[in-house]
Parts: C-alpha cells; sequence; structure tokens
C-alpha cells in the first residue's frame, strides 16, 4: 500500500502591531547608536581640526617651551681706549651660576642643594632674595660669579637634583692700568633696586652701571643692547644643546684724550707725594693727563669691596678715594694773582705800568696783612709783582676794586665753576663775594677783599679749574676740559681749536699777565727758577702758589723764628704751581698741587717743570702713533 506523505502546514510570518510598543526596537537603537557615535567622531574632529590646524602653532610653541629655554643675555659693555686706542677699560670672561625661578618648584632647596657644592654666604644669600623679590621669574637670578672649572665640574656633575640652575659665560670688566687710571675712568659695580626699576635691561645677570668716572658719566653709551640664547632641556631642565644664540649690541667705544703712557710719567714723577697734576691741550682744552695719588684698585668694586678694605679707604687721611682733580679744593693761594691783575686791568683801577710800595706789610685800621717778604719788595709795577709775587701789591690792588669785580673775573677764567668736562662728583670750589657771605649770616668786610686778593681766606679752586685758568690765559680763548674725544672713531667738535670763543678781554691785558708769568720762571730773581725748561729753544710762563691751612699769629710771624716747614705734615701749606709752554706757541697748560707741600716754588715748580718736559717730549696731541711708552725715570 502506498503510503502519502503528510503535508505540512504552512507558517505564516505574524504581523505586528504598530501601536505594540515592542514593535521596531531593534532599529531605533541602532539609529541613535549610530547618531551617537557619529556625533562623537564629528566633534572628537572638530577637536583634532582645533588642535592640528587652528591652534597647531600654538601647541607647537607651548610643546617647544617645554623643551627650548630661552633667556636674554647681557651686552658686552663698549671699550674705553686712550688717545692711540690703547685699552683703559676692557672686558674679560666670566664663568657663572644662574637660578632660573620658573624651572624649579623648591627654590630655596635648590640654593641650599646649590651652597653644598658651591658655599654661598650670608651676604650671597640675602643678594639672592633681594633679586628674587624684585624680579619676575623668568629673569634669571645669579648664584656666584667667577666660578673656577672645579666649580663648574661639580655643579655639571650634580645638575639633575639643581633643577632650573645653569652655568653661564659673561663679561667682568677689567682695567689693565689698575690705579693708574682709576679717578678718571672710574668703575663699575652692580645695579641697586632703583636703577633696575628705571631700565629693565640692568636686570640681567652680569650687568654693571658706572659708578665713578667716565664710566659713570658714558654709562648710556657704554651699556649696548641684550642678546637672547635658546637651550634644548631635557625633564629635569638640563642643558642638552644650545640651539641658537644671538650675541647682544656691544656699547660705543669711548676714545679719551688721554695719553697712558703721560699718565704713567706724570705718576712716577709725583712718587708716594699726595699730590694731583693736570695736563691740558691749552688750545682746545684736550685733557692728555690727569693724575691724583694715592688711588686705589677699581677692579675690586666690580667683584664686591670687603669691609675690611672700604674701612682702610675710608679712614686714610690722605683720601685714595677721591679725585683730587676735580674735588680737591683748596686756596689758589698767589696762583690767583694773574686773575685779580685781569679784575683791575679790565675795570680801570690800575694800569700795568702803575707803582706800589711794598714795606713787607699793609695796614687796613687795626689790622696788618704781611707780604711773603719780610722786609718788602720796594715799589713795583705790575710785571714786577707778579714776577716777585708780591703780596703787599695785591693786597693794595684787591682793596680798591673790591671782591665782585675779582669774582667777575674769576669766573671768567674758570676758578670756581663748573666745567663741562665728562666727570661726576667735581666740585665747584668757591670765589666769594659779600651777597655769598650775608646768604650764611655774616658780614663782609674789607680784610676778606685783602686776603682774597693774594688767594686765601674762602677762596677754593680745583687742580682742574687751575689748569683751565692757565689754558685761557695762554691762549685768550674760553677752552673747556674735555675728556672724551672720540665716540666709535667720530672725533667731537670740541677737539678743533677754532670753535673755541675769545674771551672778552683786552689782548694787550692777557699779554701783561703773560709777561708776568714769563719772568717768574725766565728772568732773574723771579720765584719760580727751578722750573726753567731745560729743553733748547722752548720756554716756560708759570706761577707759584703757596696756600696756607690754618692762621700764623702776627706775633710768631714777626718774631722770625716761624717755618711752615718744621710744622706737622697736616699743619703744612699746600704747594702749588701752573704753567704753559712753549711761551711764544702755548700748546700745553699744567697745573699741580701738592698737598701740604710747602712751599711752591721749592716743591711744586720743579715737579712741573719735569712733567712740562714729558708732555713736550712726548707730544701727545702732535702724534697719531704713541711716541716712546716711557719718557720718565720713575725716581
Amino acid at each position: 500500500m502506498k503510503l502519502r506523505r503528510r503535508k505540512e502546514p504552512k507558517r505564516l510570518m505574524p504581523i505586528r502591531d504598530p501601536k505594540d510598543p515592542g514593535s521596531g526596537v531593534f532599529t531605533r537603537r541602532a539609529l541613535l547608536l549610530m547618531a551617537a557615535q557619529t556625533a562623537a567622531l564629528g566633534v572628537l574632529g572638530r577637536r583634532l581640526y582645533d588642535l592640528q590646524i587652528r591652534d597647531g602653532d600654538h601647541f607647537a610653541k607651548l610643546a617647544d617651551n617645554n623643551r627650548i629655554s630661552k633667556r636674554l643675555l647681557a651686552p658686552p659693555r663698549g671699550l674705553i681706549v686712550d688717545r692711540y686706542g690703547v685699552a683703559i677699560a676692557a672686558n674679560k670672561t666670566n664663568w657663572r651660576a644662574l637660578l632660573l625661578p620658573e624651572e624649579t618648584t623648591d627654590v630655596q632647596g635648590t640654593i641650599d642643594r646649590f651652597s653644598t657644592l658651591v658655599p654661598l654666604d650670608e651676604r650671597d644669600r640675602a643678594r639672592v632674595a633681594r633679586e628674587m623679590r624684585h624680579k619676575r621669574k623668568f629673569v634669571p637670578v645669579m648664584l656666584r660669579d667667577f666660578l673656577s672649572w672645579d666649580d663648574m665640574a661639580r655643579i655639571e656633575l650634580n645638575s639633575p637634583g639643581l633643577p632650573g640652575v645653569l652655568i653661564d659665560v659673561g663679561t667682568t670688566r677689567f682695567y689693565p692700568y689698575g690705579s693708574l687710571l682709576a679717578h678718571t675712568v672710574g668703575y663699575v659695580a652692580p645695579p641697586n633696586e632703583q636703577d633696575v626699576a628705571k631700565s629693565a635691561l640692568l636686570a640681567l645677570p652680569g650687568m654693571r652701571m658706572g659708578r665713578a668716572g667716565v664710566e659713570q658719566s658714558q654709562d648710556d653709551l657704554l651699556r649696548g643692547e641684550s642678546g637672547s640664547v635658546q637651550m634644548e632641556v631635557n625633564a629635569v631642565g638640563r642643558v642638552m644643546a644650545e640651539l641658537d644664540r644671538v650675541e647682544g649690541t656691544p656699547g660705543d667705544q669711548i676714545s679719551l684724550s688721554l695719553d697712558v703712557g703721560l699718565q704713567q710719567a706724570v705718576l712716577g714723577r709725583i712718587g708716594d707725594q699726595v699730590a694731583s697734576a693736570v695736563v691740558m691741550d691749552c688750545r682746545n682744552g684736550e685733557v692728555v693727563a690727569m693724575v691724583s695719588n694715592p688711588s686705589f684698585d677699581p677692579s675690586l668694586f666690580d667683584s664686591g669691596v670687603s669691609r675690611a678694605q672700604w674701612a682702610e679707604w675710608t679712614s686714610n687721611e690722605r683720601t685714595p678715594l677721591i679725585n683730587k682733580a676735580v674735588a680737591g679744593v683748596y686756596p689758589p693761594g698767589s696762583t690767583f694773582k694773574p686773575a685779580v691783575a685781569m679784575a683791575a686791568l679790565s675795570s680801570g683801577a690800575i694800569s700795568a705800568t702803575d707803582r706800589f710800595f711794598c714795606p713787607g706789610h699793609f695796614d687796613m685800621g687795626g689790622a696788618r696783612f704781611h707780604c711773603w717778604a719780610k722786609y718788602g719788595h720796594g715799589s713795583l709795577d705790575l710785571h714786577q709783582a707778579l714776577k716777585f709775587s708780591c703780596d703787599v701789591y695785591f693786597y693794595e690792588v684787591a682793596h680798591r676794586i673790591g671782591m665782585e669785580k675779582i669774582a667777575e673775573s674769576a669766573h671768567a677764567f674758570g676758578l670756581g665753576t663748573e666745567l663741562g668736562i665728562e666727570l661726576p662728583h667735581q666740585r665747584e670750589g668757591l670765589i666769594p663775594t659779600p651777597e655769598w657771605r650775608r646768604r650764611h649770616g655774616h658780614h663782609w668786610n674789607g680784610g676778606d677783599t685783602v686776603v682774597s686778593g693774594i688767594g686765601q681766606g674762602f677762596v677754593q679752586v680745583t687742580p682742574l679749574q687751575l689748569a683751565t685758568y692757565t689754558s685761557r690765559i695762554a691762549t685768550g680763548r674760553a677752552v673747556e676740559p674735555h675728556l672724551v674725544r672720540a665716540v666709535n672713531g667720530s672725533v667731537g667738535a670740541k677737539a678743533e681749536p677754532t670753535n673755541w670763543p675769545a674771551l672778552d678781554m683786552d689782548p694787550k691785558f692777557l699779554d701783561a699777565l703773560r709777561g708776568g708769568m714769563f719772568a717768574v720762571v725766565n728772568e732773574p730773581h723771579g720765584t719760580a727758577p727751578k722750573a726753567r725748561l731745560d729743553i733748547p729753544g722752548v720756554q716756560m710762563a708759570g706761577k707759584t702758589g703757596s696756600a696756607q691751612v690754618r692762621r700764623v699769629s702776627r706775633a710768631l710771624r714777626e718774631s722770625g723764628h716761624f717755618n711752615s716747614a718744621s710744622l706737622p705734615w697736616e699743619y703744612r701749606p699746600h704747594a702749588l704751581f701752573i704753567c704753559f709752554a712753549p711761551f711764544d706757541a702755548p700748546r700745553y697748560a699744567v697745573s699741580v698741587v701738592i698737598e701740604h707741600g710747602n712751599a711752591g716754588a721749592d716743591a711744586a715748580a720743579p715737579l712741573a717743570r719735569d712733567i712740562m718736559t714729558d708732555a713736550l717730549t712726548r707730544d701727545p696731541v702732535n702724534h697719531r702713533i704713541p711716541p716712546g711708552q716711557t719718557v720718565a725715570d720713575a725716581e
């Protein structure tokens, strides 16, 4: 029997009710998931676009900042050279350790660890703390300078434990001639807080400011402009490589009118005397030598002067820190007499041929004023009065014309005024007047005028003023002393003699003064025969001076036993001498002041003669290449 296969019933797909909440679940979830993924990818894409395209440069810079350390470099200070280009203020390499506060999270800990390697004393720590308070974190602070090779090796070996500490090479000021030019060239020292507030450049490690001399007066020109350096550092801040360096722009080169060789010669002549001397080109006012003795080592101020050294300087009665040429004030003594003579001639109170009698003293009221010659000089005219340096003659002249006219003449010659030389801390001195005396609550009397007539009393001048005064007598021009001859090789207008105007003085009166000063040195019985030059065909004119530093009583003078040379050193008169040469074509003017040197004729005149001989032998103003470096015997 044939079996029949059973037929399976056909299965039908269920019909989903659209109102059923369970229908279409899979499809909506898939769509939502796809939408969320698309949105996330969009946000991520947008963020990637922002990071890599729009802000890519910004983040690249941030990454470089983490890898690259960039800081400013102090510029090399400009050189100071003499008239021949000989360096008298230069720079030398200085290795130092710097701290970048922004690159360490524990500044004090870093400093303490550094101190175990290179000791920091309390003074160093106080300085570092002070600088960190007043500087921004990205400005380096100097921990120690003048590092040795051993110091640098220890720092490099332990650099992983010293984040923010790096070794830097800079420059420090170097003075090849040391104390020889200290007062004129000056010195540099670290800037203080007030200085840094005025110029951000001064906050850089290694920056120095001029504190005296030409270094101070020309500081803006010498300072230069900062440079920069980029270094690659690792995660702990250790320097891996130097990527780029842009050196700072050096300061200007300042060429002075000084001749180092002549300066050495002048100091050799002075020896160990407490003295100052100025040599000027009387045609244009260039100072070719300026010596103040004793002196000091200017390099000590760059690295720091110890308390012991400072105490030694400031307690020294010979005042080594003071530039006596511009800040030392002295009674001019008889060197003042030509100025008094010019006042009398210009006012018409006397003529050059008028004669006065000198009995050895001048009486006014109840006071007697003595001449240096006990028995007097007899009858004299102006030429003889200058030649013999008669005090009575100038007592009489001063009494006749009054102090106002004397002051006017003195100021015209540059005495008692602030001169235009490029040096700070110069003093004006004083040419007193009745008005000045009244302002100070005192009465001016006739005796004040009389003693002022011989450069005593309240009259005070500086050696530089005396040299300027002598130059103006010699040339008849209103020359001003100056030291800066050229900047970056460009010679200034002051070097040209014709740029200086003529003095408002009658030439025949100036001739009368020159003739009297010639007689002082060259005619028989002049007061300075020891100043006569031993150079064939060259003659010098000059004027002696001795300035008392304490009053000598009338009784002591008239006793015949007074001898100023027997007084203690600090009570002896100052010895002075002024001169110019050659007489017929003046080129150099010299002033010499020897503190407590006693007699100008015996002490200052021979010294001035030797200095003038050196100047004429070297003749620096007429040589472009230096003559022999030494012309004077140091003895």
